[in-house]
Parts: C-alpha cells; structure tokens; sequence
C-alpha cells in the first residue's frame, strides 16, 4: 500500500498557509482538486506523484508531490516537498499614490478631526 498523508496536514508543512485550519478550511469549501478530481474532505490522502490545483492569492496554483513531509519546517526545506507547475504569474496593474498627500507623510491633528467628523456624520 502506498504510503499517503491527509491533504490539509500535507498543505500545511508544505507552508501553504498559516494555520491547519486555513488548509481544512479551503479543502472543505472544494477549493482544491487533486488529480483533476475535486475533493471537499480535509482527511483525504495524497501520495507522492500527486498534481494538485488550487487557487492561491487570485494565482493558480499547480503543485506535484516529491515527498511527504514530516514537520513543518523552514521555508527552503518545505519548497523541497514539491514541484511547482504554476503557470507564470500575471503583472499587477500600478496604482499611484493618492495625489492628495503625496509627500505629506501621516496625518496631522487637523487631518485627523476632520476625517472623525466625517466618519462620525455617516456612522449616526
């Protein structure tokens, strides 16, 4: 029998997301496909040689397995327990600064009452 690890563990050494439960959550929501079938249980097992496909910060993701890992380590040691086959990502569009404060740094007490007074007239 192959040997196999539940996905959301497996997502999580491989520093995927912050938390085990961030990983159930996203499996549980069908947001992953393994092999090309979706899959909704954070038990599921994956096995080395798997393709997964998910989506990551508006980026597809496609990852294949090379090993299961046994603790969540440093970030280069987890990059060794896959293969990313994402296609390349897109450009961002730029958006400049605000005119308005350019090279005004923070706020000062005026700015600051009167972005109050404004918030407080639609909050009432």
């Amino acid at each position: 029998m192959a040997e196999t690890q539940r996905i959301d563990k497996w997502m999580w050494y491989a520093r995927f997301y912050k938390s085990r439960s961030l990983c159930a959550k996203q499996v549980s929501e069908g947001k992953l496909s393994i092999n090309d079938v979706k899959i909704s249980k954070p038990a599921h097992g994956v096995a080395l040689g798997d393709v997964l496909t998910f989506i990551k910060a508006e980026q597809p993701r496609v990852i294949k397995i090379l090993d299961l890992g046994t603790r969540r380590g440093s970030a280069p040691e987890a990059q060794l327990l896959y293969e990313d086959n994402s296609p390349p990502r897109k450009r961002r569009d730029f958006i400049p600064p605000n005119p308005k404060y350019e090279g005004k740094g923070r706020p000062n007490a005026k700015d600051r009452r009167q972005t109050a007074a404004f918030t407080a007239k639609y909050l009432d």
